[in-house]
């Protein structure tokens, strides 16, 4: 959201306050979604996979919140032990990881016809939290 704004405000499609008016409800956004993760009980990096999974409605229908929680604090685990510093550019870790996604949502039912989206969504997530980690 924060580098769309700056792009449209590069291009010109936007002003300054308009900028500043995103900048805002971005920060209450985040500051809601920090709030969210607290009453789930969640990390950070586990409340990062449970968004992933939520944006898909049928699994949010159908698994519900407590096992959406359980598969985000299940994945954290599993993708931290299984990432390497150069996991995004080796296809056969990649893979391997991917394989680790799809047996953790079978396991808790998520519904088969979106697992492939929200297995690529859990490898992007994957991605960012991986740099995040790697600093730390």
């Amino acid at each position: 959201m924060l580098e769309e704004a700056i792009r449209r405000y590069q291009n010109r499609a936007i002003e300054a306050a308009q900028v500043l008016e995103e900048l805002i409800a971005l920060a209450k956004g985040m500051r809601e979604a920090d709030a969210r993760g607290e009453e789930l009980g969640l990390s950070s990096d586990e409340k990062a996979f449970y968004d992933a999974l939520e944006t898909n409605d049928s699994a949010v229908r159908v698994l519900g919140e407590p096992t959406l929680k359980r598969i985000a604090q299940e994945l954290v685990v599993a993708v931290r032990k299984n990432v390497t510093i150069d996991w995004t550019v080796r296809e056969n870790v990649r893979a391997n990881l991917r394989v680790i996604v799809k047996r953790i949502l079978r396991k808790y039912g998520h519904p088969p016809d979106k697992q492939e989206k929200s297995t690529q969504t859990v490898l992007e997530q994957a991605e960012v939290l991986s740099e995040a980690w790697a600093v730390a």
